[in-house]
């Protein structure tokens, strides 16, 4: 099959075909998109380009000291909002990549989004309990994103278990041929 026809093929099936895996992979992405919605109002305000980030008037929210703090631009000398951005950013691309069969054609791509995911929730964890302990405030902006993470690991542990099984398959039809 050339490009072009593997290219439509996976064109029709990401956009049509209807699988498990197909549709937790469509809610990363989708739970992605959240949580980089809120990022992107963080961004805005991370760069000046709004003055205020809206939020409801409720106890123990202040997103702008969370967001306008100095740990919110430590890392790499950028507003972690942006980072954010390009993390949901691959996240998405990882759910994204290849078609319906993806486990038996590439098992390392369910395998690296489990472990971007892991990393994520992680982080998120992290993140929220610092906005508690650091700032005595939370960001409604950053819980809804860290909701939208912490919503993607179950997505992601069937495939990966799955395309552990495929690897270790691989592995040991390797290693039975070179006895």
């Amino acid at each position: 099959m050339d490009r072009d026809a593997r290219a439509r093929q996976l064109s029709r099936e990401l956009r049509t075909e209807s699988s498990p895996d197909l549709r937790r992979r469509r809610g990363v992405v989708a739970l992605s998109l959240t949580a980089s919605a809120a990022m992107g109002l963080i961004a805005l305000y991370q760069t000046g380009i709004i003055k205020h980030i809206p939020e409801p008037p409720l106890p123990l929210l202040n997103a702008e000291r969370v967001n306008g703090s100095a740990q919110a631009y430590r890392k790499f000398a950028a507003p972690d909002a942006v980072l954010g951005l390009g993390s949901y950013a691959t996240t998405m691309t990882l759910a994204s990549i290849g078609g319906k069969d993806r486990v038996h054609e590439m098992p390392l791509i369910p395998l690296a989004l489990a472990a971007k995911v892991a990393f994520d929730v992680a982080n998120a964890a992290k993140l929220t309990v610092d906005q508690w302990t650091k700032h005595r405030a939370f960001c409604i902006w950053c819980l809804i994103a860290a909701s939208a993470t912490f919503a993607m690991a179950p997505l992601v542990v069937p495939e990966a278990i799955a395309a552990a099984r495929v690897v270790a398959s691989l592995l040991s039809s390797s290693s039975d041929s070179r006895s």
